[in-house]
């Protein structure tokens, strides 16, 4: 576990790179040095990675491809920007990660939490986020938003029926369930700075606890 990178997960339309994006203003206001980055991308090649995972026209795409492929990215991603960050004294705030991969392929797409897991464990070797905040809002309140916000791009997960995004709820309820500890919720409901205020609370709480 790694105290100082620190995950952000939910489903679609959740707001989380909006409250990013804020959350990084106010936790740099108390003195932190904070880098945002996102999954699948955040590097060229794990950018290249997420255009063949997320295309539109990929609906052929099997289940089990679209894991692996977002394992790959994944270790890129980590071995080439997260750890350097965090070996030079960075707060590390990502746009998902291994929790995506289990709600998403793991529970949603029906191949197994622990399957996906396993996978995983290749391209992590074990390396997890010390905090995981939660954005959690209704997947009908998600997609709605995604329909009413003109500059967003649609992805492929995006022309999901609702059924696949109501497990991937499913899914992130057990994983929070299952890792309490690190899992934490944060009401995506309300107004994006009332969202925002609850991410800074439970960011700075963490951080203090770890010193």
């Amino acid at each position: 576990m790694n105290q100082h990178f620190i995950t952000v997960e939910g489903g679609e339309g959740a707001g989380k790179s909006t409250v990013l994006s804020h959350l990084k203003v106010k936790l740099e206001k108390e003195g932190y040095d904070v880098l945002i980055t996102r999954e699948p991308g955040g590097i060229p090649i794990a950018e290249e990675i997420r255009e063949v995972i997320l295309h539109p026209a990929n609906t052929a795409m099997e289940m089990r491809t679209e894991a692996l492929l977002y394992a790959a990215a994944r270790r890129q991603h980590l071995v080439e920007k997260i750890v350097p960050a965090l070996q030079a004294g960075k707060i590390v705030l990502c746009d998902r990660f291994i929790d995506s991969s289990l709600a998403y392929q793991g529970h949603a797409r029906g191949i197994g939490m622990d399957e996906v897991y396993e996978m995983n464990q290749f391209a992590i070797d074990t390396f997890m986020p010390g905090l995981t905040l939660f954005f959690d809002v209704e997947p009908t309140v998600g997609l709605q938003r995604i329909n009413q916000n003109q500059g967003r791009e649609i992805n492929r997960l995006d022309l999901e029926k609702i059924e696949f995004h109501e497990k991937v709820y499913e899914g992130y309820n057990i994983l929070r369930k299952r890792f309490s500890k690190r899992i934490k919720t944060i009401d995506a409901r309300p107004h994006i700075d009332t969202v925002t205020e609850q991410a800074f609370q439970q960011t700075m709480s963490h951080l203090r606890e770890g010193g």
